[in-house]
């Protein structure tokens, strides 16, 4: 009962109205983000709004190909002499020194070594900034993917994702479209975890779509007309208690989310409407229905979303955890990977994007010099590499190495903590001042370590 009833409180209102249902879809709402209610500290004008990096830089954007479940790096763009040399003799940690079974040729004036399975991608090499000195701190998947989204390895203590921060500390260039989006996101490994918010405002957090372009429930199921009556009725009773003390931020929240949708109606199926790409385009990315194609048709909407403004898009490839039909693997998944990640470098470059994105490629960890099985590597976590390309990084660069046999790193060491640091360097950011208190303290993507690796810096 109310204690006033000519003058309810919105959740009352709600409560009356359509039988309950608005207040049974608020509640689920404000429930889910209770933890965000406590220390939102929100822009009432706009906090998606583009700021200024404090640090001057090039990179407005940038694009994450998530190679998910661990690409052996030692049979695509590691050449390590040794293997060859040792194959067959046992390896330092135990178990066999086996060496890849394809043949590496150097390209480009960098003489940057690819194997045959990367013909397209080896075709840019003097485009590539290597980091060959990563490392991380479980071989375990879950934790490991989770780790390299947020920073920390520990799911039961959420942490806002990369792609978060960056929206949280750049805001989006464009008002129509999430300043952050997550095409084909991981289902496993942390889930919505990898994308999400944590304790960041809910506004912050990635938007999933599939990779055939879908968004769910994009689509009103009503009239625009009476959608638009329903959102500024909501919003009036909200801005009426938002000006109470103590009311609870998280509101505010979901009704921008909500504005946000209702914008989102008019240029988001068509942005994802790769179709009406000319056929040319769709041919040099290897667009195609079904599996084959799903990478192609990521890497197209991911030059699409970047080019209107997206300031975080990732697309993922999984399929890479080959503890066993490893050669078969790789040749399957990278002949899914080669020419659509060929084609949005040249693309992006062909359209002048390329000089103000950074493109990032890798996995959560890599894979051992040893065998496994018959046909197999296991996880690696002391020493693998990815690499980036375009706005901000020296081309034709390799950043640390790992020893001679690519078990270990052990030149130019790079923590998962210290590659966020230099990821938020390129985009114009110190990663000790980007920082959100909650709970007490300051809060930041490499919480308190994270080292920037300059050298990588154009």
């Amino acid at each position: 009962m109310f204690s006033n009833f000519s003058h309810p409180s919105r959740r009352g209102f709600l409560r009356m109205s359509g039988a309950g249902f608005g207040h049974l879809a608020l509640t689920g709402l404000l429930g889910s983000l209770a933890k965000t209610a406590a220390a939102a500290d929100l822009n009432t004008n706009n906090p998606l709004a583009p700021k200024r990096p404090p640090l001057p830089t090039k990179v407005k954007r940038i694009i994450f190909l998530f190679m998910e479940g661990a690409m052996s790096s030692v049979d695509t763009f590691e050449y390590k002499p040794e293997l060859w040399r040792s194959n067959g003799k046992p390896g330092p940690g135990g178990g066999t020194i086996t060496a890849s079974k394809f043949k590496f040729s150097q390209y480009g004036q960098s003489g940057a070594w690819f194997s045959e399975l990367l013909p397209n991608i080896a075709a840019h090499a003097d485009e590539y900034c290597f980091l060959r000195g990563l490392y991380t701190d479980t071989p375990a998947h879950p934790q490991a993917v989770v780790q390299l989204h947020t920073g920390s390895a520990n799911a039961s203590l959420t942490r806002p994702s990369m792609g978060s921060w960056l929206l949280y500390g750049l805001g989006t260039e464009n008002q129509n479209l999430p300043g952050y989006i997550t095409i084909n996101p991981p289902v496993a490994f942390g889930g919505a975890s990898n994308y999400g918010s944590a304790f960041l405002p809910a506004y912050y957090q990635g938007t999933p779509i599939t990779d055939k372009g879908v968004m769910p429930n994009i689509q009103a199921a009503t009239s625009r007309e009476l959608e638009r009556q329903q959102i500024d009725l909501i919003q009036d009773l909200n801005r009426e208690v938002a000006a109470a003390p103590g009311a609870p931020e998280a509101v505010e929240g979901v009704i921008k989310s909500y504005e946000l949708g209702f914008r989102m109606q008019d240029t988001v199926p068509d942005l994802l409407d790769i179709s009406k790409e000319p056929q040319h385009v769709l041919d040099a990315y290897g667009v195609k229905p079904g599996l084959e194609g799903s990478f192609a048709r990521q890497c197209l909407m991911a030059r699409r979303l970047s080019e209107a403004g997206v300031r975080f898009v990732e697309i993922r490839q999984p399929g890479w955890d080959h503890h066993t039909n490893l050669h078969n693997g790789l040749i399957e998944e990278t002949r899914r990977v080669d020419q659509p990640t060929a084609a949005l470098l040249a693309d992006l470059k062909q359209r002048g994007l390329l000089d103000e994105t950074l493109v990032l490629f890798g996995s959560e960890f890599g894979r051992l010099p040893t065998s496994q099985g018959d046909d197999g590597r296991d996880h690696n976590v002391t020493g693998y590499a990815m690499f980036m390309a375009g706005a901000g990084v020296r081309k034709g660069y390799s950043h640390g190495n790992t020893d001679e046999l690519g078990m270990a790193a052990v030149e130019g060491r790079m923590h998962i903590n210290d590659l966020h640091a230099t990821l938020l360097g390129l985009m114009g950011i110190d990663h000790e001042h980007l920082t959100y208190r909650y709970a007490g303290r300051d809060f930041r993507l490499t919480d308190v370590a994270g080292v920037v690796q300059r050298d990588v810096f154009a």
